[in-house]
């Protein structure tokens, strides 16, 4: 009988072995989503997890632009920028930065948020890829399709 190991394995960033994800976000919850999404890109579902090493896997999201917020939030939540000027602050709703032009930012943002700052964040938020509709170039890759709405009932509005 083999002993156990009292040493945790650090892996090295040559040995990381990438994987491809594709997530359909059509009436999932962004919150929920999101979490998913960073716990991928970070690795964090993976058990050789090693928290400086991007050891994350690549994460391509179709529909984002048809993603669902719980209650009233769509209407009622705020997104502050400021433009570097004096009193300029601006505001808006999800409801509008969803009808806007890039309506995946919601999603880009609320993932961005949950994963690390500095370099090693931004090595990670690479590995996102975001699409508003259903058509993506990464088919050559073949990724394998991540079925979030069946993981819990909570994760998709109106299930």
């Amino acid at each position: 009988m083999k002993a156990l190991s009292t040493q945790t394995r650090s892996i090295k960033p040559a040995e990381v072995e990438k994987k491809w994800h594709l997530i359909d976000a059509e009436g999932l919850v962004v919150g929920r989503l999101a979490v998913i999404i960073a716990n991928h890109l970070r690795g964090k579902h993976k058990p050789s997890y090693t928290p400086h090493v991007d050891c994350g896997d690549h994460v391509v999201v179709i529909n984002a632009d048809k993603v669902k917020f719980t209650g009233n939030k769509t209407q009622d939540k705020r997104y502050y920028k400021h433009t570097g000027y004096a009193g300029g602050i601006k505001e808006t709703s999800p409801a509008k930065v969803l009808e806007g032009r890039f309506p995946e930012r919601v999603l880009e943002k609320a993932v961005e948020r949950m994963v690390p700052r500095g370099p090693l964040g931004r090595q990670q938020m690479k590995a996102l890829h975001l699409y508003a509709g259903t058509e993506h170039p990464h088919d050559g890759q073949q990724p394998e399709v991540l079925d979030v709405a069946a993981r819990n009932r909570k994760n998709k509005v109106g299930a």
